[in-house]
């Protein structure tokens, strides 16, 4: 069966269109056989109404709009802010599946703060050949700043969303690391809201478990970042005119904490401070939105309005901890991703639990020519590319296209890496031909303190173009709802996760 065909059986149920041959499909075993966690979502959807569910589809919508979660795409010359579609249909993971993941999260992100600690001091993996010392050391993300600076904890990178794809063998492989400044905790968070106000009856067929604790979790990590007994902690945004703005500021509401921009900050005696009506406020965290080169008009752009003027002077005595560190980004380059596994080798002794994907560096000369005979075959990436700028995905690209960035290629290949047109897994998702299947990724949040920890599951993103395997929202891209599921007989957590959207706003705002 195919998208064109019929999507809805006779009845007021769905029927949901199968993937195509070679891909793995998260709710499907077969045509008409759902995976066993999928079981209790597959009987409710033979019972679901069409037009109802298109009718809730509308109303988050509604309410999404309303409240502001819209983002902007840099280069619009409309300036609009467009909706990030919400789909309706959530993307289930089994929590054994999820203990896996997450032990392979942990040792991920346990073995990047020791290769950045290590980069900025001793430089033992350089030393050992692991990686080659020029592609650090004149990396532009490389800080030299940092060198020799001491970090409460060796923390670096106190928040990481970890891009997560499954191939059509089955398996998680490990797409890039975001350690600068990682967005989109604020869509995870409000998918999960939509979805138990709009199918409160799902909750109680299945034990979810929670993220609504995000937001305490994010503020207890950024008050252990320092050593002060009770710090106050900020979120340094570049404006309303960030394209995650939004985030920003829902993020700093949940916390209780201030949002400021540059102009808010002051350096003086070396230590950071905070105008308010009342006076000065000393400020002892800053969860920076904005990045490295924006921070310090003294230090790095001299054109910079977005920062604050002696804030790395203030930052390497110590006096203020800034999250992510300054320097993290050589860390989520591109070109750094393929040697994390030996990270792991080398740091913690340990064969790494999630795997990469195989990724040639077109900085090589045989991978560069073995890149440029399959072009057509391939996913080529900018190694600082974000947002799914700047990339080629060869099979869906004109010849014209190719040769164009052949081109590109060519005049600039340490700037590019390349790997493999994986078939992403597929999950159902509510589109006009029914529930049909689309390309979909994970993004989990790991927060970094005294111990790492993060909510069950993350953000799932879903390419709504048929066929499509970019699913970045400035491409096209929507989320889904994210569910970790308990083992069947845990019906009493079901039961009260079901009210967790009714909590008053002190019972997830933080740890107060």
């Amino acid at each position: 069966m195919n998208d064109t065909m019929a999507s809805f059986s006779k009845d007021p149920g769905f029927t949901v269109i199968p993937p195509g041959p070679g891909i793995f499909d998260e709710m499907l075993l077969g045509a008409d056989s759902p995976r066993e966690h999928y079981e209790a979502y597959q009987q409710w959807l033979g019972e679901t109404n069409a037009d109802a569910m298109a009718a809730k589809r509308a109303e988050a919508d509604l309410i999404f709009r309303r409240i502001g979660i819209t983002f902007s795409v840099y280069g619009d010359e409309s300036g609009t802010e467009r909706l990030i579609p919400s789909d309706v249909v959530p993307r289930i993971i089994s929590g054994t599946e999820w203990e896996q993941l997450r032990r392979g999260l942990v040792q991920r992100v346990t073995a990047i703060n020791r290769f950045l600690a290590d980069i900025y001091h001793d430089q033992a993996i350089l030393k050992a050949g692991v990686i080659p010392a020029e592609q650090i050391l004149l990396n532009d993300q490389f800080q030299v700043a940092m060198i020799g600076m001491k970090l409460p904890h060796d923390t670096y990178a106190h928040i990481v969303g970890v891009d997560i794809v499954r191939h059509n063998d089955g398996d998680y492989y490990v797409l890039e690391d975001n350690l600068r400044v990682p967005s989109g905790v604020s869509y995870m968070l409000q998918n999960r809201k939509m979805m138990m106000r709009l199918f409160p009856d799902l909750f109680r067929r299945y034990a979810v478990q929670p993220v609504e604790h995000y937001p305490a979790l994010l503020l207890q990590t950024l008050r252990a970042a320092t050593h002060v007994d009770r710090p106050t902690v900020v979120l340094l945004t570049p404006g309303r005119f960030n394209s995650a703005y939004f985030e920003h500021t829902f993020l700093a509401q949940q916390m209780g904490i201030e949002l400021v921009e540059g102009q808010d900050l002051f350096v003086k005696d070396g230590y950071v401070f905070m105008r308010t009506t009342s006076g000065p406020q000393r400020v002892d965290v800053i969860y920076r939105r904005v990045d490295d080169v924006f921070l310090d008009p003294l230090a790095f752009r001299a054109d910079s309005m977005l920062g604050v003027p002696g804030l790395l002077a203030a930052y390497r005595l110590g006096r203020v901890v800034i999250a992510n560190a300054i320097g993290t980004g050589v860390a989520d380059d591109k070109s750094i991703y393929p040697y994390v596994p030996e990270m792991v080798r080398f740091y913690l002794g340990e064969e790494p639990i999630l795997k990469n994907v195989p990724t040639w560096m077109c900085r090589k000369p045989d991978d560069l020519a073995y890149v440029l005979d399959h072009l057509a075959e391939l996913v080529v990436k900018e190694v600082h590319g974000a947002g799914g700028y700047g990339m080629l995905v060869g099979p869906t690209s004109s010849k014209e296209e190719i040769e164009t960035f052949r081109a590109v290629l060519k005049s600039n290949p340490g700037n590019y890496i390349a790997q493999p047109t994986l078939a992403l897994s597929t999950c159902p998702t509510f589109v006009e031909e029914g529930v049909a299947p689309r390309h979909i990724d994970l993004r989990p949040f790991v927060l970094v303190g005294r111990d790492i920890r993060m909510v069950p599951g993350g953000l799932t993103r879903v390419a709504l173009r048929k066929g499509s395997l970019v699913v970045n929202s400035s491409q096209g891209g929507g989320t889904k709802d994210t569910w970790v599921v308990s083992e069947p007989e845990a019906s009493d957590q079901a039961q009260a996760n079901a009210t967790l959207d009714d909590l008053p706003q002190g019972a997830v705002s933080g740890d107060q």
